[in-house]
């Protein structure tokens, strides 16, 4: 069995540190880099649930896409719940260890898995200079409604489902996409010339600036939504270097839902 720092730096690789965003935090949360994993559950949120999972499938790692504690701490005490998730964690000998905006980055990263959920033709970067997002195709032309339909039917159910902003009719032959929040990413989009942009996170008030500038078709997820694919993405490329190295790791992916929406109510109409 490989020790946790020989798994680590297998995910290094993957995925370099020195590719996240300075604001970032990635990397190894907790665990002793002297023990040995068996078991490698990966998720994308460190919440209690998680945590919880790990325990009781026996997992000695769990790979997370959001990290802990993304603005720093002086305190791991048990009073707030990061700081049990960490006794928690520690109690059962389960490290942690986190890729975020170094994964966004990576080839593959978290876009492509995103676009091979959705099936969609991966034909470059949307923003080259960092490989962030993905520019993509169709195999053959569909709707705006179609394409919306095959969001919906491709990734995790959540309480918000798909929201799509355009023409239901609009023909859609290349899309952007970008798995988290991306409505930062207007500017390349529109430069990219892609007829519709999949993201998460969109706000009023750059959605409405952009489908006033062009008829650009949008379609926002949920954005644990667009980022668990690369659950399943980066599993796969443990197993593979597991195999490489002949250390028998068992990969598992998290199916809990975190995305912290539980629920919704349609509007009855529009206001008297």
């Amino acid at each position: 069995m490989p020790r946790l720092s020989e798994v680590t730096a297998a995910l290094d690789v993957l995925w370099p540190p020195e590719r996240a965003e300075s604001w970032d935090a990635v990397g190894t949360v907790c665990g002793d880099p002297d023990a040995e994993v068996t078991r490698v559950l990966f998720a994308v949120d460190p919440v209690q649930e998680v945590a919880d999972e790990a325990v009781a499938l026996g997992a000695d790692l769990i790979v997370t896409h959001h990290p802990l504690y993304l603005r720093g701490t002086t305190t791991v005490a048990a009073g707030h719940f990061k700081g049990r998730v960490v006794h928690g964690l520690i109690k059962h000998d389960i490290a942690l260890h986190v890729a975020h905006t170094n994964a966004d980055t990576a080839d593959p990263g978290v876009s492509d898995a995103l676009a091979g959920a959705l099936d969609l033709r991966v034909t470059g970067p949307l923003v080259p200079e960092n490989n962030l997002g993905r520019i993509c195709e169709l195999d053959r032309p569909e709707t705006l409604a179609e394409f919306a339909a095959r969001a919906a039917a491709r990734l995790p159910a959540t309480a918000q489902g798909i929201r799509v902003a355009g023409d239901p009719g609009m023909t859609v032959r290349r899309v952007a996409v970008s798995g988290g929040s991306g409505d930062s990413l207007f500017d390349a989009v529109r430069a990219a010339g892609v007829d519709v942009f999949l993201t998460a996170d969109l706000r009023h008030h750059p959605v409405s600036e952009a489908t006033q500038h062009s008829p650009l078709g949008l379609v926002d997820a949920a954005h644990w939504a667009t980022e668990w694919p690369w659950c399943e993405q980066a599993a796969a490329q443990l197993d593979e270097i597991s195999d490489r190295h002949g250390w028998d790791l068992r990969v598992h992916v998290s199916k809990t839902v975190t995305d912290p929406w539980s629920f919704h109510h349609t509007s009855p109409g529009a206001p008297n």
